[in-house]
């Protein structure tokens, strides 16, 4: 993966992100936070988080047994987020067209993506999280299934190509994922795309697919 540099700051950040208050467990995952955007999530320790923490080896594991929770819990964070944005994006779409709300689904997955690239990052490594005995396989299953209902919905009132709908609907997951990872590897510009226009392009690469299924 081409890394960018998400945080030039990073290392300013590691020698001033001592633990001096009172809530140890969102200052460790702020420090995973610049760890993720400085190197990938592959750069994250337990040692090298308490170390920009200014505690003890040990402190961390008071609240995160293990790495893998500790990432867990910036992934159930930026779930939190990711969910927010699908609402937002859905609550304007003021049209009664299934299609229409199913396009605002992948907007707001590209708004978020985009604007947050850590939290996708670290929520998109199914490797290493806790996806299925956490909160993430939950809320991310109630997102799939409004998109099999909005699908089935846009077919029943014959808005719909012939198709199959599982593909439609895995189709525009892959894309707007595909997109927002082509964005995070610094891959537009080989494409000869804005990378300051990337929620721009992307956009309109969705919304030519939306037309491309519609009847």
């Amino acid at each position: 993966m081409n890394e960018r540099p998400l945080n030039r700051g990073a290392e300013k950040t590691r020698r001033n992100c001592h633990y001096h208050h009172g809530d140890l467990r969102n200052a460790l995952l702020s420090a995973a936070m610049e760890l993720i955007e400085a190197g990938g999530i592959e750069n994250v320790s337990m040692r090298e988080i308490a170390k920009m923490t200014g505690v003890s080896p040990a402190a961390p594991f008071r609240h995160f047994p293990t790495r893998t929770a500790l990432l867990t819990a910036v992934a159930e964070e930026a779930m939190d987020r990711f969910v927010a944005c699908i609402e937002a994006s859905m609550h304007e779409c003021v049209e009664n067209d299934p299609l229409q709300q199913f396009r605002a689904i992948g907007v707001g997955f590209l708004r978020w993506a985009i604007a947050n690239p850590t939290h996708f990052q670290v929520i998109s490594a199914r490797s290493a999280i806790d996806f299925e005995n956490s909160t993430l396989r939950r809320r991310n299953d109630a997102i799939r299934t409004r998109m099999s209902e909005l699908m089935q919905e846009a077919a029943r009132r014959k808005l719909l190509r012939p198709g199959d709908l599982g593909r439609y609907q895995l189709a525009a997951r892959a894309m707007v994922y595909g997109l927002a990872r082509m964005y995070l590897d610094g891959q537009f510009s080989s494409w000869d795309l804005d990378e300051t226009k990337a929620l721009e392009e992307s956009v309109a690469i969705l919304d030519q697919y939306i037309s491309s299924i519609s009847a």
